[in-house]
């Protein structure tokens, strides 16, 4: 894997979004490439893996650069996981956002025995309102 290359802020197309999220296992909506569209448009980082002109994982983040940043997507092709790629799409986040932001996320359930490998902490104190559809 030390083939891989990674980009930041770099276009890409709804549909290699949803390629790369389906060959993950991360459960999103794939079909619905308008809201993958607007899922890309409005991410203020977006850090993306490549196997030569293969996209083979993504960090998609919001952000305000100063205090917090939500890591709203992390997905590695089942190809090539185990191979350090999330890990460092995360480093890259972190670099992007800078130390004084935290950063959180949600994990499905399938992911709960990844994050603290990698140095994220469990926090008791979160809530959420989940989304309609």
């Amino acid at each position: 894997m030390d083939h891989i290359s990674y980009r930041d802020n770099m276009h890409i197309t709804p549909e290699q979004l949803a390629a790369v999220f389906q060959r993950s296992g991360i459960r999103r909506p794939v079909e619905d490439l308008p809201r993958l569209a607007a899922m890309l448009k409005h991410a203020n980082v977006l850090i993306t893996a490549w196997d030569g002109a293969e996209l083979v994982g993504v960090a998609r983040a919001l952000t305000d650069f100063s205090y917090c940043c939500y890591l709203s997507d992390l997905a590695v092709d089942q190809r090539y996981q185990k191979a350090g790629i999330g890990r460092e799409l995360i480093r890259r986040v972190r670099e992007s956002t800078g130390d004084q932001s935290s950063l959180l996320l949600l994990a499905a359930p399938e992911a709960m025995q990844y994050y603290p490998k990698i140095g994220f902490e469990g926090v008791p104190n979160g809530w959420i309102i989940k989304r309609a559809a």
